[in-house]
């Protein structure tokens, strides 16, 4: 590994010939700095890049001086739209994705040679399933294997697994396209949900007089396509809240009406299902996790718990009655 280390350096060095480095120690700078690098230029800010690797933007800043100060030169130019890759960073960029691809493979097979059921799963999925019973078969493996910590990192972007940006990753989704190993779990479905006293109001009229919460639809649309292809098509678009906590709030404050997944909404103490619907389909519930942590103990009690848990209590993300799509 060593050797590899020696061969990048000469890489850049010959790339950069008459190019003089303050000090023999500039060509020994950290490769851990160079996450920081990455992250930045594939972000295009600081803040991006530090969100990317989930670290203060100071931290970015001082790592980012540290690796420019070994190297002898600037890798961005900053601006107010950010940051854009000098020559120097440009040449540097494929040197840094080749060492992060080896730093990467070699992690995940020590990982995945792991047979002790100890240790921390880091598992990415989305807010809405914070909402949802699976909270409750974290705890309960928690409970079977106190030796095993869970770091849940709710986020809606897309975790690259074969980069190690999580162990294990849940996605809703109808399709999953990456290089990993996946399990459908189960189908959900979704349905127009709001308080019991706006529930009371309701006549079977195609929602004609109701109005929906939106999410990000521009700004004085009184409709969208979902509403539209909805058991209310008459029903109007009114309000607009794009995170989905404060959307739930206040559609069980009684705002409006709001589509959610069943297995969200049905739990939900303050909302019910608007009358005269049936459920729609949504999307899928899927678990994975990269094919080289497939033998990793922890990894895999996790995930076989998990998928049995929630295959078992199929009916709270499937309705039985949804509409055909």
């Amino acid at each position: 590994m060593l050797c590899r280390w020696r061969i990048l350096n000469m890489m850049f060095q010959n790339s950069y010939k008459g190019f003089i480095m303050p000090t023999p120690d500039a060509l020994s700078f950290n490769w851990n700095d160079l996450k920081f690098f990455l992250a930045v230029a594939r972000r295009g800010t600081l803040r991006g890049g530090a969100d990317a690797i989930n670290v203060n933007h100071t931290t970015v800043t001082r790592r980012l001086s540290l690796l420019e100060d070994h190297i002898g030169g600037r890798l961005f130019d900053r601006s107010k739209q950010g940051f854009a890759l000098t020559q120097l960073g440009l040449d540097l960029l494929p040197y840094a994705e080749r060492a992060e691809d080896e730093i990467t493979s070699l992690s995940r097979r020590l990982v995945g040679r792991d047979a002790e059921p100890a240790g921390t799963v880091v598992i990415t999925l989305p807010h809405a399933l914070a909402m949802t019973s699976i909270m409750d078969d974290m705890a309960r493996f928690s409970d079977l294997y106190p030796s095993i910590d869970l770091n849940l990192r709710f986020t809606n972007d897309i975790a690259d697994l074969a980069r190690r940006e999580a162990d294990v990753s849940m996605r809703v989704a109808h399709h999953v396209d990456d290089d990993v190993v996946g399990r459908k779990l189960v189908p959900c479905s979704q349905a127009a949900y709001c308080t019991q006293d706006y529930a009371a109001q309701i006549t079977d009229n195609q929602g004609e007089g109701l109005h929906f919460i939106g999410w990000n639809e521009p700004a004085g649309a009184t409709s969208a396509d979902w509403i539209t292809a909805s058991c209310y098509p008459k029903a109007r678009l009114k309000h607009r809240v794009s995170d989905l906590i404060p959307h739930v709030t206040l559609a069980a404050s009684g705002l409006g009406m709001s589509y959610l997944a069943c297995a969200l909404g049905d739990r939900h103490a303050d909302l019910v299902r608007a009358p005269f619907q049936k459920p729609l389909p949504y999307r899928d519930l899927w678990l994975l996790l990269h094919r080289d942590l497939r033998n990793t103990a922890r990894v895999r009690l996790f995930v076989d718990y998990l998928a049995a848990a929630i295959k078992a209590r199929r009916a709270e993300f499937w309705m039985p009655d949804t509409q055909s799509a």
